[in-house]
Parts: C-alpha cells; sequence; structure tokens
C-alpha cells in the first residue's frame, strides 16, 4: 500500500526516468544485435569481423563517457535529455541509411554512447538526485525500463522487419525517438524534484560529496569496483558464449532461450525487493550479499549437466541482477555524495563497459588454448564468493566513516 502510494505521488518523476531507460534500448546489445545477421552481409563483415568492429566501437563510447557524462552535473535532467535523445535518433538514422564500413562504425559508437550510456546515465544520477531516504524504491522502478524495452522491443523489431525490412525498421525507431520519446521524456523530466524535507538544507547531500579525484584516491572505490563489476562481466561472457555452451551440454537453443524468461522475471521482482531493502537498511549494507547468488548459480551451470542448470543459472543470476541494477544506482550517492555524482558514475559505467567488453575476449582466448569453459566458469563462482567475503568488511567500514545520507 505505501510503494503504491509513492509511485502514485511521485509518477511523473519515475515515469521519466523509466521511459530513459527504457528507449536506451536501441542502443543495448539486445537491440542491435537483431540486426547482426543483415548488417554482416550487407558490409561483407566475417563473425569475428563485426565482433571486433562492434568491441571497439563500444570501447571507445566508455573511453567517450567519463567526459561526457559529467554535463548531468552542470546541465538538468531535461537539457541533457534534449541533447542525447536527438543524438541517439541521428544514430538510428545512421543505421537506416548508411552503406559504409566506417559510418557503420561510427554509427555504433554513437548508438552505444547516447543510447547504452548517456540514456541510463540520465536516468539513474536524477533519480538518486531526485529521491533521498526512498531512493532505493525510486531506482528499483527507473532501471527496470530495461528489462521493459528487452521484453518489447525484439518481438516488434522482428515482426516489423519481416515486414518493410531492417532498414525500415532503423527509420520507424528513428520516428518514434523524435515524435513520441523526445517530446514525453521532455515533458516528464521538466520540472526538477527537491526530495522532502531538504530544500535549502546547507546538510542535504546535493550540496556537498567527493569529487572524482579524490574518489580515485579512495582505496575502498577499487574494492568496491571488484564486486560490482561482476555481474556485467559474467553475465555478458557466458551470453556471449552461450552457442558453445549449449554444444558442450547438448542442450537445446530453444531451452537456453525459455530460461531468459526466468532471469527476466526474476530480474524485476529483486529489483523492486532491493529498493525496499535499500531503503531500509542503506545500500551499503546490501553489498556483501548481492553476488552470493550468482556464485551459486556459475558452479551450478559449471558442474550440473541436467537442462534443469540453465533455469537454475538464470534465476540467481536474475535475483543478483534485480539487486545489483538497483545497488548500484544508490550505492555512490551514498559513499560519494551527490555534488559530483554525474562525473563519478560517468567513470564506473566507463570501467564497467570496458569489463564487459573484454570478458567474452578473455574467455574466448582461453578455449581457444584448451583451458574447459567448465573450469573457467567455476572459476568466475570463486570470484563471487571472494568478492562477497571482501566486501564484508567493506561495507563496514565505509558505514562507520559516515554515509551521505540525511535520515
Amino acid at each position: 500500500m505505501e510503494f503504491a502510494q509513492f509511485v502514485r505521488s511521485n509518477g511523473r518523476w519515475l515515469s521519466g526516468a523509466f521511459l530513459l531507460t527504457f528507449f536506451s534500448s536501441f542502443g543495448q546489445t539486445f537491440f542491435i544485435s537483431l540486426s547482426a545477421g543483415h548488417i554482416r552481409a550487407e558490409y561483407g563483415l566475417s563473425h569475428g569481423g563485426f565482433g571486433t568492429l562492434y568491441m571497439v566501437a563500444t570501447l571507445a563510447s566508455a573511453a567517450t563517457l567519463p567526459w561526457l557524462g559529467q554535463i548531468v552535473d552542470s546541465r538538468s535532467t531535461r537539457q541533457v535529455t534534449l541533447i542525447i535523445l536527438p543524438a541517439l535518433a541521428a544514430a538510428t538514422l545512421a543505421m537506416a541509411v548508411s552503406s559504409h564500413i566506417a559510418i557503420l562504425a561510427v554509427t555504433i559508437y554513437l548508438l552505444r554512447l547516447f543510447g547504452q550510456g548517456m540514456m541510463t546515465h540520465n536516468a539513474v544520477t536524477a533519480t538518486a538526485r531526485w529521491f533521498e531516504r526512498s531512493r532505493g524504491r525510486a531506482m528499483s522502478i527507473a532501471v527496470i525500463g530495461h528489462q521493459a524495452g528487452e521484453g518489447v522491443f525484439p518481438f516488434v523489431f522482428v515482426a516489423l522487419s519481416a515486414a518493410i525490412g531492417w532498414r525500415l525498421s532503423w527509420l520507424a525507431a528513428t520516428v518514434l525517438l523524435i515524435t513520441i520519446a523526445l517530446p514525453v521524456t521532455a515533458y516528464l523530466n521538466g520540472p526538477e524534484r527537491t526530495p522532502l524535507g531538504t530544500a535549502g538544507d546547507p546538510a542535504y547531500p546535493a550540496n556537498r560529496g567527493m569529487t572524482r579525484k579524490q574518489v580515485v584516491r579512495d582505496p575502498l572505490f577499487y574494492a568496491l569496483l571488484l564486486g560490482i563489476m561482476a555481474p556485467g562481466f559474467i553475465g555478458t561472457t557466458i551470453f556471449f558464449h552461450q552457442i558453445y555452451l549449449i554444444e558442450l551440454r547438448g542442450w537445446t537453443a530453444e531451452v537456453f532461450a525459455v530460461a531468459f524468461a526466468v532471469m527476466a522475471a526474476m530480474t524485476v521482482t529483486f529489483a523492486l525487493v532491493s529498493g525496499q531493502l535499500i531503503d531500509r537498511f542503506s545500500a551499503t549494507r546490501m553489498l556483501p550479499g548481492f553476488l552470493v547468488p550468482l556464485g551459486l548459480g556459475c558452479l551450478t551451470l559449471a558442474l550440473v549437466e541436467a537442462q534443469w542448470a540453465a533455469f537454475a543459472f538464470m534465476g540467481l543470476m536474475g535475483l543478483s541482477y534485480g539487486f545489483s541494477s538497483t545497488l548500484f544506482g544508490a550505492v555512490w550517492p551514498e559513499v560519494y555524495g551527490l555534488k559530483h555524482l554525474g562525473s563519478i558514475r560517468a567513470l564506473t559505467v566507463s570501467i564497467m563497459v570496458f569489463a564487459t567488453a573484454a570478458g567474452p575476449g578473455l574467455t574466448g582466448f582461453l578455449i581457444d588454448r584448451g583451458v574447459p569453459y567448465t573450469a573457467q566458469i567455476t572459476t568466475m563462482g570463486i570470484y563471487c564468493f571472494a568478492a562477497s567475503l571482501l566486501l564484508v568488511p567493506v561495507s563496514r567500514m565505509l558505514t562507520a566513516r559516515g554515509l551521505y545520507r540525511t535520515d
């Protein structure tokens, strides 16, 4: 009842952040990959060639994000939206009309930078600033726009491509972004929300916080990254090599595809659950536990050959994903404050993108050199437990030195 009242009272801001993550789908891997076959055919690229181009473009976007992401510290959420959403629309238009491989590379770079990067960055940073004592609940609603996009856009794009072709489908995405996404999100994100009880309060976290230079000199920052990078690294790696895993186990692709639905359901459920827990206990106190389900899932996937292992892994990964998606938006403002949150988050997102880009390549390198894939997955599981143990004293030290909260 309390949660429903919270949503009704803050529907405008929650909807604005949710739609930013929802429309970030056009720059996410799951959406771009829907056109991978057509792109390889029309540009004469092999699987490896397109994979390399995609990796380079993604890494370039990650390198740009720490610089560009700082604008959320100096401009309003609406102003940033009016910059990044037209840029994303321009990238979708370029995908629809380009014919040269150099333009394709720039297009993917822009899709990744403004879609995956800035749309999400703007939404999560704004939500962290707009909400203080209810930050966890607000963040849990904002971030599930990603899962909503994963549930809606693949089906729509595949159906549309079958009817009008893949290029015109990208053109339709451009029209959607310009005619609907831009005016709606700009309207919803128009007024900046001030958390209740904080207006004019000099102690409010928006008026204080560490700079990015101070953060990179904090040893606990790197301890946090060791845990926070794990879900993206592991998830991207296993999904990238899913066909190889299916062949190793003798499973069917259909079974693994169905298991994705289990992960999606668990992610949404536990994103909302974790939001409630974060508001009650704080994000830093939740840090030691969020990797444990992922660790159990990796060990199950590595050691069990029966098909139910795929569903167990996806369910446990969804549990960790749900917690981490909300946790990552809430932990940085708690630990380092809000004044320079945009530049800090831009750095952390950039590091995570680098980690996810490196995962598939590193694992593929080890596979080519005879290192069993199941042994690698086992190592990932052990890493999750080791990181969880490390985060126990980290959580205590962060709590002891004081958090940027006004509760």
